[in-house]
C-alpha cells in the first residue's frame, strides 16, 4: 500500500472504526482494491454501513404491482426483515405479491396508527440502531403522505437515521397531473369537516382560497360518502369553479374528468364507494 505514514495511520484508523460499525467490512479486501483516496474510501464505507429506512410504495387497490411499482423495489424490499406497516394483513399480502417466494413467517411486523405513542415508534426503530434496514408501507400509496408513516419518519430524521424514499404511486400528484390545474401552487387538504353546516362553510373558503392565491384545492372523502360531498359541492361552489374528480387511479376503472360545476350539474358520476381525490380551482 502506497502513502505516506500519516495516510496509512488514518487508513488502519477508519477500517477499524468502520469494522466495528459492521462485521461485513474484510480489512484485506479494502487494501487491495481501495489503494487510493482514503479519506473518501473510509467516509463511502461508513455510509454504507448504515441502517436505512424504507419508505415502501403500494399499489393503489388491485392494480398489478408490474404496473406501478418499479421492479428494483422487489430487490430492496426482499432484503428487509423488519416491518412498520398501518395494516400487517394487507401489507403480508403486498409483500407476497412483490415476492411470492418471501418467507413472511421470517419478518417482523409492527403496526402503526393513530393511536401509537411516540415511545412506541421509537422502539420500533429499534433494529436501526442494531444496523438492520426497515420498511415502512402504508395502506396505499405511498407513506408520509397523508399517513401516520410521517411520525416515524420524523422520529427518524430526529435520532440521525438515513431515509430513502421509493418511487411509487401517489393519488395526490396523479389525480394533479391530469387535473389541468395549477401544479406550482396547491395544497392538500385531506378530509373535510363530517357536519354539514363546517363542510359547507369549508368547501367556501376553498373556493375563496384557490381563487385569492391561484391555487388549486385537494381533499378527499371516506369513499361511502363520496356522492354527498359532490351534492355538497355542486349546492356550494360557483357555477364556472372548475372540479376534477379523479376515481380509482391506476386502476382499470380509473375515471378522471374536469369541469366546471355548472356542467358537473348537467352530468353528476356516481363514485359511491370508489377511491377518489377531489381538486377545486376557481379561475381568474
Amino acid at each position: 500500500m502506497r502513502g505516506s505514514s500519516t495516510q496509512k495511520r488514518y487508513f488502519h484508523f477508519s477500517v477499524s472504526l468502520c469494522t466495528k460499525l459492521t462485521s461485513k467490512i474484510d480489512v484485506s479486501d479494502l487494501v487491495l482494491h481501495f489503494p487510493a483516496k482514503l479519506i473518501l474510501m473510509a467516509t463511502f464505507v461508513k455510509n454504507c454501513s448504515m441502517a436505512k429506512i424504507y419508505l415502501i410504495p403500494v399499489t393503489l387497490g388491485e392494480s398489478s404491482v408490474e404496473k406501478v411499482i418499479p421492479s428494483d423495489i422487489k430487490t430492496i424490499v426482499s432484503g428487509i426483515k423488519f416491518f412498520i406497516v398501518e395494516n400487517i394483513r394487507s401489507a403480508r399480502r403486498f409483500l407476497k405479491k412483490i415476492n411470492p417466494e418471501i418467507n413472511i413467517d421470517e419478518l417482523d411486523f409492527k403496526e402503526l396508527n393513530e393511536h401509537t405513542p411516540a415511545r412506541g415508534i421509537e422502539q420500533f426503530l429499534e433494529p436501526l440502531a442494531k444496523g438492520a434496514d426497515i420498511g415502512i408501507i402504508s395502506e396505499a400509496g405511498c407513506p408520509g403522505v397523508a399517513d401516520p408513516g410521517a411520525d416515524v419518519v420524523k422520529i427518524a430524521h430526529q435520532k440521525g437515521f438515513t431515509v430513502v424514499p421509493l418511487v411509487g404511486p401517489s393519488s395526490i400528484l396523479l389525480s394533479l397531473m391530469a387535473s389541468g390545474m395549477n401544479g406550482q401552487n396547491f395544497a392538500f387538504i385531506g378530509y373535510l369537516p363530517v357536519k354539514p353546516v363546517d363542510r359547507n362553510k369549508a368547501i367556501r373558503e376553498l373556493e375563496k382560497r384557490s381563487f385569492s392565491e391561484r391555487q388549486t384545492q385537494i381533499f378527499i372523502e371516506t369513499p361511502y360518502r363520496n356522492n354527498k360531498l359532490i351534492d355538497d359541492l355542486l349546492a356550494n361552489c360557483q357555477s364556472q369553479t372548475r372540479l376534477c374528480i379523479a376515481a380509482d387511479i391506476t386502476l382499470d376503472t380509473e375515471m378522471i374528468k374536469t369541469a366546471t360545476i355548472a356542467d358537473w350539474k348537467k352530468t353528476k358520476p356516481d363514485i359511491n364507494k370508489r377511491p377518489a381525490i377531489f381538486l377545486l380551482q376557481k379561475d381568474f
